[in-house]
């Protein structure tokens, strides 16, 4: 990405998270700031500055509360991150403190679908992204994801 492309980019995402912070929207900013947000929602890196608080979010399974998975990709890749804000709740925080999220797909034919989706459920926050095919622990998940989120 050029760099005047890039700093285009970066005000853009700061301008948007520190707009949703004024209006209430989310509790609080990270302590720190993406480098070189994308579009795509995430960023190459995420600098992280004197954080008072850490929360590290265990991989977060497609699976509602009776420990039911649904059948299809798009379906258990929303519930995966409704669970990932759950744990983010909990800690009195949002998916604009993620810093840092790891993406474990069962196939690569979702990348396309994940990268949508991902980008609709984190709105304007640009977390670190690292996507990886694997074989996940439970053959009927597509998809696992875990985080760690600073504020």
């Amino acid at each position: 990405m050029a760099s005047d492309e890039s700093s285009m980019t970066r005000r853009t995402a700061t301008a948007a998270m520190l707009s949703l912070a004024g209006a209430g929207k989310i509790a609080a900013l990270p302590p720190g700031r993406p480098l070189e947000p994308s579009p795509a929602a995430y960023a190459q890196a995420w600098l992280v500055e004197q954080p008072t608080r850490i929360l590290f979010v265990s991989g977060q399974t497609p699976t509602d509360a009776n420990g039911d998975a649904p059948s299809e990709f798009a379906a258990q890749a929303r519930l995966a991150w409704r669970n990932v804000e759950a744990q983010l709740r909990r800690a009195g925080m949002e998916f604009a403190n993620l810093v840092k999220v790891t993406i474990f797909l069962g196939d690569r034919r979702h990348r396309a679908e994940n990268t949508r989706i991902r980008a609709d459920m984190l709105g304007a926050a640009t977390p670190a992204i690292t996507v990886i095919i694997a074989d996940i622990f439970d053959e009927s998940w597509m998809i696992e994801i875990e985080a760690i989120a600073c504020a």
